[in-house]
């Protein structure tokens, strides 16, 4: 489970960051060195570039006590993850027991802090008090950690002048403190409920860059406090329009209905309806803007009238969204051409493809370089293509092609004109298309097929030369591509003599950068933030020792905190959060050679959790292991508690109705969807489901389009043939989301395979 901190009742939401207190008089004694206040404020950078020289530390007698605690503490660590997942009283029982035998030593301390921490994450904050205090005589270097919660369930439970108190001197004790913005903060909503809101107001007022919405919110209370209504209601009313997303928006709202505040102006809720259109929060934009429309000028009525029907289609209102969006009085070219596309877009989803393709003539006519017309465009070849009218599908693609050729969709629709011309029969025009595609658009995610494809009508050509050229530069530039082992599969029964020849053509793809190889440093035992972090981790307080890791890395250097981030995770049984660590370090993985990347990149990216009961009912349902690992990869990212849109659950993503009639097959018996959780049972069953989806169909590549679109889809798809072979019905697949789901797991597991070797 992901350990975050909890939310103050005060200022609640985000903590400040970058909050450098200047000393003054009073209570106030957070006064940070100048260099403290430096490093603060460093923006921090997460991964590295490999070859720098990494700093190293003399070892100290704080790092000599945080190994020792580390090394005491490695048998609390399953007991701590079982608490801060679980949190029941035996859970509970069982971190205290570990706790009091080790009263007098820093792995006792660590064990109190869990404990604290855990009853925070309960908000039961009167208990958290009593273990945090118990952890304060041997917290070590953990001491601003335990501090900090301590402080915290003293605020939270009305007694702020011992949460002042636990704070007074955080600056001077822990001035290195990753926690340190987050005291100031709490620190200063303390004096304002010790009734002393000139000082936490003078401490907040100093310290508002970077604005965050916790401090102006306090700082508006202070004014409020203090009878200084128009700074209270400035302060208030700026979080409230500048700052929608925000919670402590909705409170800065109560605040002010408090206070002899003016209307607000149209330009600030204008502000605030702007926001929350573009955060995605549809039907408060929505609301907004209804309320904006009779009030703003002739001028901006036609822009707050378009936002509103955008922001009612969004939101699933279309009917009134259609009604906003027809009432609108011949408005400005730009505005009309977004109007139309809004239309366009209900008709769509409604089903009125009449309607549909006369507004994208509209579109066309009056707004013929529009980059709404662009995506009318698209969604007419869509329409067409799930029609199977491939031939108006093809005109639709090619027009957009052609009007928007350096537009972000031109590579696309390109594609599918080349894909959909193959599929009518027209060899030659798709052999064109496909040389094009790779000429037009060597960059594309299109390249890897149209390579591919081209190859496999050379080879229906009797030009294996050529074929062999292009499958080979297939396999060395996107080597482990989906198509990069179907082209190794050709190249290996392909009989060519003779040299390879070379085609101007494939020189067009650019390879892979510089930046592709990696060797990763070790990380520095002798900095103290990455024993803190090991520290912190045995404590299973993952999120905090993240924290102290990325700080190191901004202080050593080196590019270790990649490997030591997910390891981290992995270790912590949070597989999802380690492999995404990896796809954002190494984003172009797949395109590179095993020994391009270090070996753990690769079990982190291709992991194998919970194997023995993975491949136990894998080989019970005569299937291969590697490929239910990929498809728990792409379901799920291994995360057991994942609960989807659909509320499909666990590691293989079983809705319960599915879950329940795999039970009643296996002879389960007593089965509750919440089982669907226990990778075991997931396992059990959700092996059993593709199991059956491989009987129906005879394909793995048919059984996986049904897993993701559904069997009747699949079975429509399949009547649309004939296919050369299961990959042509794979690129076939009109849904994009269904298509690379498919071309995912099928590539993900020959990679397991060429990782691991035989299961």
């Amino acid at each position: 489970m992901a350990v975050s901190r909890p939310k103050l009742v005060l200022i609640s939401g985000a903590i400040l960051v970058g909050l450098a207190i200047v000393c003054g008089g009073g209570s106030a004694v957070f006064c940070p060195p100048a260099q403290a206040q430096a490093a603060s404020s460093k923006p921090q950078s997460r991964h590295r570039k490999p070859g720098k020289t990494t700093r190293r530390r003399r070892s100290s007698p704080r790092l000599r006590r945080m190994h020792q605690a580390f090394v005491a503490s490695t048998t609390l660590k399953p007991m701590a993850r079982q608490l801060l997942q679980d949190r029941t009283p035996a859970a509970y029982a069982g971190v205290e027991a570990y706790a009091r035998r080790h009263a007098s030593s820093d792995a006792g301390a660590l064990a109190w802090l869990v404990v604290g921490y855990a009853h925070t994450l309960d908000s039961d904050f009167a208990k958290a008090i009593d273990p945090l205090n118990r952890a304060k005589p041997h917290a070590g270097d953990l001491g601003d950690y335990v501090n900090y919660y301590l402080a915290n369930a003293y605020f939270q439970t009305g007694r702020a002048a011992e949460s002042l108190a636990s704070l007074n001197d955080f600056q001077k004790n822990y001035p290195d403190s990753l926690l340190l913005r987050d005291a100031r903060v709490l620190y200063a909503n303390a004096l304002l409920a010790d009734n002393q809101a000139r000082q936490a107001a003078s401490l907040l007022e100093k310290n508002r860059e970077p604005t965050r919405a916790d401090v102006e919110l306090a700082l508006g209370k202070a004014y409020e406090r203090l009878g200084e209504a128009d700074k209270a209601i400035t302060t208030l009313r700026n979080l409230y329009y500048t700052m929608p997303l925000s919670g402590e928006a909705d409170q800065a709202k109560i605040e002010l209905q408090k206070l002899p505040a003016a209307p607000p102006g149209i330009s600030e809720r204008r502000t605030r309806a702007d926001l929350l259109l573009k955060g995605r929060r549809y039907s408060d934009a929505a609301n907004e803007y209804r309320d904006l429309v009779g009030e703003v000028s002739a001028d901006e009525k036609p822009i707050v009238q378009l936002a509103l029907g955008v922001a009612l289609h969004r939101s699933g209102q279309d009917r009134e969204a259609k009604r906003v969006l027809e009432s609108m009085d011949n408005p400005p070219g730009g505005i009309n051409a977004e109007r139309l596309f809004n239309l366009a877009e209900i008709a769509r989803d409604g089903d009125d493809e009449d309607t549909f393709f006369k507004l994208a003539g509209q579109l066309r006519q009056m707004a013929p370089t529009s980059p709404w017309l662009e995506q009318a465009l698209l969604l007419g070849g869509n329409i067409y293509l799930l029609k199977r009218d491939y031939d108006h599908a093809i005109d639709y693609y090619r027009e957009l092609a052609e009007r928007f050729p350096n537009s972000g969709r031109a590579a696309y629709a390109h594609w599918k004109v080349a894909w959909l011309s193959l599929r009518q029969g027209r060899k030659a025009e798709a052999e064109k298309a496909f040389e094009d595609q790779i000429a037009l658009y060597p960059s594309s995610a299109e390249v890897p097929a149209a390579l591919y494809w081209r190859a496999r009508l050379a080879e229906e050509d009797g030009e294996a030369a050529k074929a062999r050229a292009f499958y080979q530069k297939i396999s060395d530039r996107f080597r482990n591509y989906y198509y990069g082992d179907l082209a190794r599969r050709r190249l290996a029964k392909l009989e060519v003599a003779g040299e390879a020849e070379h085609y101007a053509l494939l020189d067009r793809i650019p390879p892979i950068g510089e930046d592709a190889h990696v060797v990763a440093d070790p990380a520095p035992s002798d900095n103290l933030r990455v024993q803190k972090a090991e520290l912190l981790e045995n404590g299973a307080l993952v999120d905090f020792a993240i924290q102290e890791l990325e700080a190191a890395a901004d202080e050593d250097k080196g590019n270790w905190i990649t490997d030591e981030t997910a390891k981290l995770y992995q270790d912590a049984g949070r597989y999802d959060m380690a492999l995404r660590t990896l796809k954002r370090a190494a984003p172009n993985y797949f395109a590179v050679d095993f020994s391009s990347l270090p070996r753990s990149y690769w079990e982190f990216l291709f992991p194998r959790p919970y194997w023995e009961d993975l491949r136990r009912f894998s080989s019970a349902n005569a299937l291969d292991p590697y490929l239910v690992a990929s498809l728990i990869r792409q379901e799920s990212e291994f995360n057991p508690n994942a609960v989807s849109r659909k509320n499909a659950v666990g590691l293989m993503q079983l809705l319960p109705k599915v879950g329940r009639g795999m039970a009643h097959q296996v002879k389960l018996r007593h089965f509750a969807s919440s089982q669907l959780f226990t990778p075991a049972v997931n396992l059990q069953l959700g092996t059993r489901y593709f199991r059956m989806l491989v009987d129906k169909f005879g394909s793995f590549e048919y059984a996986l389009a049904a897993y993701n679109a559904g069997s009747d889809r699949v079975q429509d798809w399949l009547n649309q043939g004939p296919y050369r072979d299961p990959q042509e019905f794979v690129e076939s697949i009109p849904f994009t989301e269904t298509r690379e789901y498919v071309q995912a797991i099928l590539r993900n597991a020959q990679v397991y395979r060429q990782l691991y070797g035989a299961p």
